[in-house]
This record gives C-alpha cells, structure tokens and sequence, in this order.
C-alpha cells in the first residue's frame, strides 16, 4: 500500500473512531467489540515497523541509526494500532494509540483490518503499563472466538503463546506480564481511549 493511501485511510478512520466514542455503553457487549485496526507488522516479521503520528506514513523503527530487528521468534500475530485513540499516562497508558494484537492469518503492512477485540493483555515495559488489545478478524478461522476465556477453552495455547512471546522478545527481562483481563475491560479502555482523542481533537 503506498504511504499516501494509508495517510488517507488513517485521516478518514480517525474522524470515525474519534467520533464514535460516545455509543460505547456496554456490559461486555459483543456488538461494540468490533473496532478497524492499521497494521504496522504482519504476523511472523522480524522488523519492527510504526506509524509516524506527524507524517501518517509506516517507517522502520531504529535504535540509534540501526534499523530494529526482533532478535527472537516473529511476531505471534499482527501488531498494530487503532486510530482515533490515544491513552495518557494518567489512564494507564503511554500517550500514544492503542496497540492491538489481531489473530489471524498474516497481513500486509498498512491493511486496514475490522475485527472484534476479545480481552487485554495487560503489560508493564520498563516499569510502564504496555497493554495490547487482543482481537480477531472477521475472516479468521477462529472468529467464533469472543473472550479470551473461550480462546482459552477453544484454542488451548495460543494465550500463553502470546504472553510468553511479549515477555521474552526484547530478551532483556523488561516486560513483565501482569495477566489478561476480559472483554468488558478491554473496552473500557477503549473507550476511555477514544474519549481522550476526542477531547484532544475536537
């Protein structure tokens, strides 16, 4: 996808996200669950790649002038972002877009992807919570999947695969797992998330 038309996608699906926020009023309620998400990293990769909030555009990401290379297995799933959220650190997060973690089978850098979340995994980096939205594409061949408890029951495994994945990856002991949390949770953050963004762009 050329950079021009994810700056496109991102602008139009940042209106609607930031927009929306007001009808999240659930119980964990299935119906509000679905959210469109950017991917940054197809499921599998080895480099590390994010959205420039100034630019719009997808770039490499770097440490020092070095572009950064996951020195472990690839990515158990695709990584990304959903537009029109932002999470200060006075909420839990760390002032920038909710990282989403999207199940399925592997995606083009820059797809914009609807999905349905499913739980949070709830992380600290360096001492900062992390958390990632855990969803699943609508065409995936779990997608019957609408908890992380019947993920559990399901697909015994790929729970603990991801977890396992998020706190060994970076091989410096930094991230710490501080366990899943269920549907309800994950959309109030979202929509705690999306509130933020709408004060912050009005």
């Amino acid at each position: 996808m050329k950079s021009s038309s994810i700056l496109i996608g991102i602008i139009f699906l940042i209106y609607s996200c930031g927009n929306n926020s007001s009808s999240l009023n659930h119980k964990a309620d299935y119906t509000k669950s679905m959210v469109t998400a950017l991917i940054e990293i197809p499921s599998g990769s080895l480099e590390k790649w994010e959205l420039n909030k100034n630019t719009g555009i997808i770039e490499r990401d770097s440490i020092g002038k070095q572009p950064r290379t996951i020195d472990y297995l690839g990515y158990p799933a695709n990584y990304g972002m959903i537009p029109g959220t932002i999470l200060t650190k006075s909420n839990g997060g760390d002032g920038d877009p909710l990282d989403v973690l999207v199940l399925g089978s592997p995606l083009e850098k820059g797809t914009l992807i609807k999905c349905n979340i499913i739980g949070v995994l709830q992380l600290t980096d360096n001492g900062e919570r992390d958390d990632k939205l855990i969803a699943i594409t609508k065409n995936s061949s779990i997608n019957k999947v609408k908890t992380i408890e019947e993920l559990d029951l399901m697909y015994n495994g790929i729970s603990q695969i991801i977890e396992t994945w998020f706190c060994n990856y970076k091989r410096n002991n930094s991230t710490v797992s501080l366990g899943y949390e269920s549907l309800d949770k994950a959309l109030n953050i979202l929509e705690v998330a999306q509130n933020e963004y709408s004060k912050a762009n009005p």
